[in-house]
C-alpha cells in the first residue's frame, strides 16, 4: 500500500512562467549529489554547475573528518586546553549538534570520534581492512572515560571551541544533512527558489515543478529483506518546504561470528547500536535537523525514540524489525498528522 505525506504549509508562490527544468550532478563527501531546479527560459545558468560544487567544497574543507587539513581535522590533532577559532558554518554546526547531543540525552554526541574510529568506521584503521580487530572492552571503557571527563565548549560570542585534549570530533551524522541545506540556500540566493536537493539520498525541496506539482520523493526503504517478508508499507512525501534524512541498519556494517556491528555507535555505552530498529525517518524544514534526529532517535530504539520525538514535536518515522524477519512502523503524532487520510 501507498500512502501519502502532506506539508502543514503549503506556499502559493507558483513556479516562473514557462519554467524548465535543469539538472546538475556531482560527487562530494564519499557520495553523490544531486540538483534539480525551475528556471526561466532566459535565466542564466552556466555559472550554477561550479557554484554548487564549490559549496560543497567549502564545507568538506571546514568539516570533513576524512581531510586531515581541514578545519575539523586541526581542531582534532590541537593541543589540550587550546581555544580554536572556527569558520561560522562549521561553528554553526557544531553548535547545533552539541544542541542534539543535549537534548537526546547523549545519544548523539559529535564530540564521540574516537569511539567510531575504534569501531573502524572513521577515516582510518577501516573495519573493511584485513588486518581489522573490533576494539577491547578495555579499550572501550578508556575511550568512553575520555569523552566524559572532557567536554568541548564554545563560546559563541568569540566563535570558538575548546578543545580539552584528545577529542575526536565527527560531523558525518549531521554535515551531509548541512550540505543539503547550504545547496538550497545557494539555489535561493541565485534567484531558483524553486528546487530539489539531494546530497547521499539526503533531500530538501522548496517549491514546485513547472507544472505546479510539489516535489514528490519517496521515503527511503529498508533494503535487507529476507525472501518471502514483505516490505513495509511506500510512504510518498510531496517536499514542499521540507527535508527528509533516513537512518538505517542496513547502509554500512560488517560482521564477526554471525554477529552484525552497526556503523552507528551509541556514545553512552560505547558499542555499537544493537536494537531492533531497521530505519528512522525524519521530515523537518533543515535538513541538518534531519539528519541529526534521524540518528539520535536511532540510537535510542523505538520506545524511548518515539517518546522523545513527541517531546521534540518531530515528524519521525520509526521502522521495526520483528523476530519473524517482518517489519512493524511507528509513527510520531506529527508525522502521521501529515497523511493524506
Amino acid at each position: 500500500m501507498r500512502r501519502v505525506l502532506l506539508p502543514h504549509a503549503i506556499a502559493d508562490d507558483p513556479a516562473p512562467a514557462g519554467g524548465v527544468l535543469r539538472e546538475y550532478a556531482g560527487h562530494s563527501m564519499g557520495t553523490s549529489w544531486s540538483v534539480r531546479l525551475v528556471a526561466a527560459p532566459a535565466a542564466a545558468c552556466g555559472h550554477l554547475q561550479d557554484g554548487l560544487q564549490q559549496q560543497l567544497d567549502s564545507i568538506v574543507a571546514q568539516m570533513s573528518h576524512w581531510e586531515a587539513e581541514s578545519d575539523l581535522g586541526r581542531f582534532n590533532r590541537a593541543p589540550a586546553e587550546s581555544w580554536q577559532l572556527l569558520p561560522p558554518a562549521f561553528f554553526d554546526v557544531l553548535s547545533y549538534a552539541m544542541g542534539v547531543a543535549r537534548d537526546s540525552g547523549g545519544a548523539y554526541d559529535p564530540c564521540a570520534g574516537s569511539l567510531v574510529n575504534l569501531w573502524g568506521f572513521g577515516p582510518y584503521g577501516r573495519f573493511d581492512q584485513p588486518d581489522f580487530v573490533p576494539p577491547s572492552a578495555d579499550e572501550v571503557t578508556v575511550a568512553r572515560a575520555q569523552l566524559a571527563a572532557r567536554p568541548v565548549q564554545l563560546e559563541r560570542n568569540g566563535r570558538r571551541a575548546l578543545q580539552p585534549g584528545g577529542v575526536q570530533l565527527d560531523l558525518s551524522a549531521v554535515a551531509k544533512g548541512y550540505s543539503v541545506d547550504r545547496l538550497s540556500w545557494y539555489l535561493k540566493t541565485q534567484g531558483f527558489a524553486h528546487h530539489l536537493v539531494e546530497v547521499g539520498g539526503e533531500l530538501r525541496g522548496a517549491g514546485v515543478k513547472p507544472d505546479g506539482q510539489p516535489w514528490w520523493v519517496m521515503l527511503e526503504q529498508v533494503t535487507d529483506i529476507a525472501p518471502g517478508v514483505a516490505a513495509p508499507d511506500e510512504l510518498v512525501l510531496a517536499l514542499h518546504g521540507l527535508a527528509v534524512a533516513t537512518s538505517g541498519d542496513y547502509r554500512r556494517y560488517f560482521e564477526i561470528h554471525g554477529q552484525r556491528y552497526s556503523h552507528t555507535i551509541d556514545p553512552r555505552s560505547g558499542m555499537p547500536i544493537a536494537n531492533d530498529l531497521a530505519s528512522v525517518t525524519v521530515v523537518h524544514a533543515q535538513c541538518m535537523a534531519a539528519d541529526a534526529w534521524s540518528t539520535a532517535l536511532t540510537v535510542l530504539g523505538s520506545r524511548d525514540g518515539l517518546q522523545l520525538a513527541e517531546l521534540q514535536g518531530l515528524a519521525a518515522r520509526f521502522v521495526v524489525r520483528q523476530a519473524d524477519g517482518s517489519f512493524t512502523e511507528y509513527l510520531s503524532s506529527h508525522l502521521r498528522s501529515m497523511l493524506d487520510e
